[in-house]
């Protein structure tokens, strides 16, 4: 359900340098399959090892800069601790972040697409 631009950016990202990943959205996407949020009809690991196949993903874990900015970013964030990891790791890679988390979008110190 993303918004066409969003889709624009990461499709052209992908062609390109390619699309910045925070290795934390794998546990959230882990937990929302859990939780039955997100339906797939295989198992965990076959699923992302065909996402990580799908497109040019370049995964960025929790550096210690990362670390370091995100906690300066929880009050913004709604204090989701994923977010501001993902939101950091933004900032770090100076890659804007397509989401469509109202939270983020608003957040100045964030550079979004949606």
């Amino acid at each position: 359900m993303l918004s066409q631009k969003a889709r624009r950016a990461i499709s052209l990202a992908n062609k390109e340098d390619g699309i910045v990943f925070c290795e934390i959205s794998l546990w959230e996407i882990a937990m929302l399959i859990k939780k039955g949020r997100i339906f797939v009809e295989m198992g965990y690991p076959e699923f992302i090892k065909l996402v990580i196949k799908s497109d040019n993903y370049i995964f960025r874990g929790i550096t210690p800069q990362v670390a370091e900015v995100s906690t300066h970013l929880l009050s913004d964030l709604n204090r989701d601790p994923a977010d501001s990891i993902i939101a950091a790791t933004s900032i770090i890679e100076n890659a804007k972040l397509s989401t469509a988390g109202k939270n983020l979008r608003e957040s100045k110190r964030i550079s979004t697409i949606w």
